[in-house]
Formats: C-alpha cells, structure tokens, sequence
C-alpha cells in the first residue's frame, strides 16, 4: 500500500481536530505553531469520525473515540493521533501502524493523580468511610469503631509495578505501611518496597491490593474467583487500571461472602460513552464498596500535564519527524540538520529497501547528511536529510517504490 500526501504542508495547513474536551493546554501549543485548530466537546461514533478526519492532520482523543481501522482507511492525510490519556486501546493500532500513522499517548502526566486516589481510597475502606458518608446523608448517626482501622503497619500488595504503582508504593510507605509488589518483569524496588515472586505470594499477605496493570489479552480477566479465593479473608480490592481485568461478578460474590473485606473500583468492563444516570453494575449496595467514574486522572494538574505533553509529542512528530514515544512505531529522533531538508519515509519491513533508497540518492546525485532507519517486525522508518536542491526529485522517487506507506517532506 502506498499513500502520497503532498510534497509538504504549510504551517497554517496543518488541520487539527482535538474532540473529548482536551485540555486547552494543548490548544495552545497548537495555536502558536500556527495550526489551524478545532475542538469538539464530546466523543465522536465511527461514522461521523470518518466525515470528520477526511482531510485532519492530526487526531487528539482521550478513551472513549474509538478509532478504528474503517476509520483510518478514510483519513488521506492523517500524519498522526493522539491519545491525551494513559491507554491507547480505543486505536486500531495494527491499522495506524500500516498506514504509517504513529500514535501517542501520555504515560507520565497522571501518575500522581492516580495515585493519590489510591490511598484516599485505602483510608477510605480502612475506616469503611463509604458507609458512614452514605448513613450520614441518610439521616443516620452511626458512630462506631468496630471494623475501623489505621492503614499504619498494614500490608500493600500493588500488581504492576510500572510510574503509578511505584508511586503509590512510595506514598504508603510515607503513611507507614509495608509494601510489596508483583510485575511479570523485572523492576527496581522504590524505597523499601519488596518484590514477590508470584501473584499468590502477594495476595496471601496483603491486607490492601491494588491493580496497576495495561489492558491486553494477557491482563483481561486475570482477577477473577481464583485471585480473590488467595486474597488474606477481609482484605479489600482497588482498581483504578483498566475495567476489562477485574471479574466485578467474582469481586460481588467475594464481597457478599466476607472473603473481600472491601472493594474502591474507579473503572468498570462497560462504562457509558457520556454523562448519564442508570448506571449498572453488581457492586451497587453493597457494604464498603467505593465507586468511582473512572475520575483517577481527572485532576486539573493531570489534564493540563497530558495536554503538554501528548501535544508536544504530536507537534515534535509534525515539524521534526520525532517518534520517541510513539506506542506503535519505531522510535527516532534525530536533531535537525541546518540548510537541508528531511525526508521521512514509512514502509514495509522487507529487505531490500534501504538498498533502493540509496540508490535512489546516488542517482539523482545527492549528499545525506544524515540518515537514521529504525525498524520493527512489519515497518521501517528512515529519516533523511538531504541537499535543497534535490530533495523533491528524491522525495518523489522514494515515495513511488512499491514498498513506500507514506512519504514527506520537511523544510
């Protein structure tokens, strides 16, 4: 498959669409490049994405605009998508990837938000807070102690140790709790939190778990009525990753028999699209269960922070070529080159290619000034900066082999 935008594109011809109310933070960033910019407020449906990004640049979605590979398939001039949150799932990335659409997402910016959730709701559910608030705006005075208890000298387990879960190890030990945790790889400990080598061994001496795993096949469902069977009887359950890894069934019947002492879930495996009521789930009533909707990043400081950082990703990619950081896409990121001009070619990972490339430039007789390929199992990625004079004629050349996905020009 080959796809040819044109030779290069104007500051003030770079479309921009930002939907889901993306923090102006990056409606700034964008505007003082000179994009032309458009925001929507809410998600877009599959259909009138399509109408939409026919002729975008470049896509900004938080979680709930799916992009799927129909979609992609109508974007013509689609450089890049961004994803102004953590997860990058609602994007058909096999499908970007092959049409040589890198996609970023901010995998820093809310940590600390995340992760200060998390320990409100362990002092929540040690001092089974959620019932007293919910009896108080009842009318019903209950001052009581039984079941109440200091989070100090208590042990935390934490599933994932990746910027959140090392960050909620460091905020518990500050509290006074113990800590350990367990990840299918290998991680430096923080402070003095101590790794287990099975998810078991974790469960069995934690009186709090909490969940920070991605969402994949791997991870979907992996906390079911096995898990909460190893848990320590009455110790309590947070999620604040992903909906699709925690069994809510298994979790209400766990709850409902005393195994599970107490559950804060701020992320479920269907959620609605938009603000709504009728929300559904078997956790609802239930004793010392704290819900959430899926608010663990929704802090000012966090949305500010992913609108920098996700728009600065996508601005570097635009101007540079830059892809440090993209989760589908092999990574570069070259300095630029004074006097020259970049050619960035995406194509198919097969031998041969550079080979081509090359002789293309020895044809048409132009000097590299520099040349950085980087591939992964199905793509390659070449950044090429080149004489002026020659640059197009290259450009046009590269762009034509059968092997060529997409092809631009800097200037």
């Amino acid at each position: 498959m080959s796809s040819h935008p044109p030779t290069s594109f104007p500051k003030d011809r770079i479309k921009v669409l930002l939907v889901e109310n993306i923090h102006p933070s990056a409606h700034g960033l964008f505007r003082g490049e000179g994009f032309q910019l458009e925001t929507l407020p809410g998600a877009l449906g599959e259909e009138e994405l399509i109408r939409r990004i026919e002729d975008v640049h470049v896509l900004g979605i938080r979680s709930k605009t799916r992009v799927t590979d129909r979609a992609l398939a109508g974007a013509r001039r689609l450089l890049s998508v961004g994803c102004f949150c953590i997860g990058t799932n609602q994007v058909d990335l096999t499908g970007s990837e092959r049409r040589g659409v890198p996609v970023f997402n901010a995998p820093f910016s809310n940590t600390r938000s995340v992760a200060e959730l998390v320990m409100a709701e362990i002092v929540m559910l040690a001092r089974r807070l959620g019932d007293r608030i919910r009896e108080m705006h009842a009318g019903q005075w209950r001052k009581v102690a039984t079941g109440s208890y200091e989070v100090r000298h208590k042990t935390l387990g934490i599933v994932g140790y990746g910027h959140i879960g090392r960050q909620v190890g460091v905020i518990a030990e500050a509290l006074g709790m113990h800590v350990v945790f367990f990840d299918v790889a290998a991680k430096l400990s923080m402070g003095n939190n101590q790794p287990t080598r099975t998810l078991e061994e974790l469960l069995v001496q934690s009186d709090f778990v909490t969940l920070h795993v991605p969402e994949t096949p791997q991870t979907k469902g992996m906390f079911g009525a096995r898990e909460i069977a190893q848990m320590r009887p009455g110790s309590c359950l947070i999620n604040a990753s992903r909906g699709t890894v925690v069994d809510v069934d298994a979790l209400a019947v766990g709850l409902k028999s005393g195994q599970v002492g107490g559950a804060a879930i701020d992320v479920f495996p269907q959620e609605p699209e938009t603000n709504s009521d009728g929300f559904e789930t078997p956790l609802r009533g239930l004793p010392n269960v704290v819900m959430t909707p899926h608010i663990g990043g929704s802090t000012a400081e966090a949305q500010e922070a992913i609108g920098k950082e996700v728009g600065a990703a996508l601005i570097k990619y635009v101007n540079a070529g830059v892809t440090t950081g993209a989760v589908n896409f092999p990574q570069v990121d070259v300095g630029p080159t004074p006097g020259k001009h970049r050619i960035l070619n995406v194509h198919q990972n097969v031998p041969g290619v550079l080979r081509d490339i090359n002789r293309i430039v020895s044809e048409k007789g132009a000097n590299i000034a520099s040349q950085v390929l980087a591939t992964d199992p199905d793509i390659g990625y070449l950044v090429m900066d080149l004489d002026q004079d020659v640059s197009h004629d290259v450009k046009d050349a590269v762009g034509a082999l059968e092997t060529s996905i997409k092809t631009r020009i800097l200037y």
